[in-house]
């Protein structure tokens, strides 16, 4: 399969929907490497800690705000998904942040219907010129915890959010109203695929109740001259340096030098989670 480049129907589904979805956007030999890479005790793992969902049941995951130079970082710096978000954001993009989300089998939580936007907003983006690419490391289907959409739902423009079971989600009278106008979509995914989804559609997940792990990364971006205003937990615009897609198979660094992780007693949302 040939790299994955942006056409213009493309353009028009994420106007419409507010997402697209692209098939083996990662080959099945760099999910091979990225799987090797987190087997590693050096490398991003052993900054992962738990969230709960609110019902006894726990998410792992690690975030860090720069891509650095191993694998994880050739992913979020690969001329495949930067050049398509730049097309779908208008202009030039930095990163945001890397997440690796981690359901395992039995044990996996949910996450409430919320939009990104409605934290972002917070941390003084002005505007929802910002999204995110969701990449499956495990298959991800509706009996493991895939993520769920509400199809073309961010139209509605940023909704108010609010703490829920632990959690930050939208409204829920909002949320309930959404439902009824817009068509609830199982993103079912394979290892490879990808969800591109703007800052203000409306998603969430069910818990992970099989017995097979649901791992994926989410690699947000914003643009260039939507540079925060406050300071916060996430960086500022930050020239990013686009690599060849080739460079994401041939990586060879497991070092996480530079990618500034996530420190969860630093951020008020998580930490009010009850994080473990």
């Amino acid at each position: 399969m040939t790299d994955f480049e942006l056409q213009p129907h493309h353009l028009e589904e994420w106007s419409q929907n507010g997402y697209i979805i692209v098939r083996g956007l990662l080959k099945s030999e760099e999910i091979q490497a990225i799987r090797i890479a987190l087997a590693n005790d050096q490398g991003v793992m052993k900054n992962a800690f738990g969230v709960p969902d609110g019902s006894g049941r726990v998410s792992r995951l690690c975030l860090w705000n720069h891509p650095g130079n191993d694998i994880t970082g050739m992913i979020a710096r690969s001329e495949k998904i930067v050049n398509t978000m730049e097309k779908l954001l208008g202009g030039e993009v930095y990163h945001y942040h890397t997440k690796l989300m981690m359901k395992e089998a039995y044990t996996g939580g949910s996450f409430v219907w919320h939009q990104d936007y409605g934290y972002w907003y917070k941390n003084g983006c002005l505007f929802p010129q910002m999204a995110t690419v969701f990449i499956a490391l495990d298959p991800s289907m509706k009996s493991n915890g895939c993520l769920q959409v509400l199809k073309g739902s961010h139209n509605l423009g940023r909704i108010d959010h609010e703490f829920i079971g632990g959690q930050t989600g939208a409204n829920l009278q909002r949320v309930r109203e959404a439902e009824k106008i817009f068509e609830k979509v199982f993103v079912e995914l394979e290892p490879g695929d990808a969800l591109f989804f703007h800052c203000n559609l409306l998603h969430s997940s069910s818990q992970n109740d099989s017995d097979q792990s649901r791992y994926a990364f989410l690699i947000a971006y914003n643009r260039a001259t939507n540079n925060p205003t406050l300071p916060h937990h996430h960086p500022f615009y930050t020239p990013l340096q686009k690599v060849p897609n080739a460079a994401i198979a041939a990586c060879q660094v497991i070092d996480t030098v530079g990618k500034d992780f996530l420190d969860p007693d630093k951020d008020n949302t998580i930490k009010s989670s009850g994080y473990h």
